[in-house]
């Protein structure tokens, strides 16, 4: 039905450091001082529509979403199907049965998801963007997304 809206949000990992020379598992792998100041800023943008927070339990994604949930009291929900190279399935039923969700993964899932729902003609704002703290705002009506905007990394 018309209004009946609600947006579910699919966010990058902010930035971390490089992946060149991380000598350590790269699960592991933090975000830097600049990606630190991006889930601060991610805070302040999404705080107002969440209340469930998930993330790849790659240590970046939880960094970034760990300001957030923390601001509204929540708990992290680590999941491995929002790792890297995870199939977007899982991540794009969570995004269309969970209007008001948070959920942090890495460029490929992010791109693939993306990329799934252009080619089935859901209208997407802004192109295929998926940079580091970049979001996707995804409108949710009668359990399925029917409309992306990316909104720009903050800085």
């Amino acid at each position: 039905m018309p209004g009946d809206e609600v947006a579910s949000y699919l966010v990058r990992h902010a930035k971390a450091g490089s992946r060149e020379r991380w000598t350590a598992p790269d699960r592991d792998r933090p975000l830097t001082a600049a990606g630190r100041v991006q889930a601060a800023a991610l805070t302040r943008l999404l705080q107002a529509t969440t209340r469930v927070v998930s993330s790849s339990p790659y240590l970046r994604c939880v960094e970034t979403v760990a300001p957030l949930a923390e601001a509204l009291g929540l708990h992290v929900d680590e999941e491995d199907r929002l790792a890297e190279g995870a199939d977007p399935a899982w991540a794009m039923g969570q995004l269309a049965s969970a209007p008001g969700s948070v959920l942090c993964t890495h460029g490929d899932v992010m791109a693939s998801i993306v990329m799934t729902l252009a080619a089935g003609h859901v209208p997407m704002v802004g192109g295929m963007q998926w940079a580091k703290a970049g979001t996707w705002a995804f409108d949710i009506s009668g359990g399925r997304i029917v409309g992306g905007r990316y909104l720009l990394p903050p800085d």
